[in-house]
């Protein structure tokens, strides 16, 4: 009896709480087609390799921040774009800044991958 009156509680709760069982469910498919379609786009472009090292480049270098600061010349509040401690006055030098960033960022990687892929080449031949 005992068994039979947690089985229909157990069927109460899961018909009550389906709808945010099965969201999740549809929103984890969702980004399992997005990233299976993005990965038959991927095989078909050939730069699809440097979009994503300038993708986890840019992952590693900061965001602009906007602040306010006081004009020293007119005493009135105005807005400056703050990255890496360096302000600038439009958000377009910003970027531009921060753009340089994850260019350098991505460039060290592929400076560096000769060396790393000869690595671990020899890595697998003492196996």
């Amino acid at each position: 009896m005992y068994v039979t009156a947690g089985l229909v509680l157990a069927g109460i709760l899961a018909y009550r709480f389906r709808a945010p069982v099965l969201a999740a469910l549809a929103r984890f498919d969702a980004r399992n087609m997005e990233r299976r379609i993005g990965e038959i786009r991927d095989r078909q472009d050939r730069n699809a390799h440097y979009k994503h090292t300038l993708e986890l480049a840019e992952e590693q270098v900061d965001v602009i921040t906007e602040t306010s600061v006081i004009d020293t010349r007119t005493g009135e509040p105005v807005t400056r774009f703050l990255f890496a401690g360096e302000m600038f006055a439009t958000r377009e030098d910003a970027e531009a800044a921060r753009r340089s960033e994850i260019i350098g960022k991505a460039r060290e990687f592929y400076v560096e991958l000769p060396a790393a892929l000869t690595r671990r080449g020899s890595d697998s031949t003492l196996k």
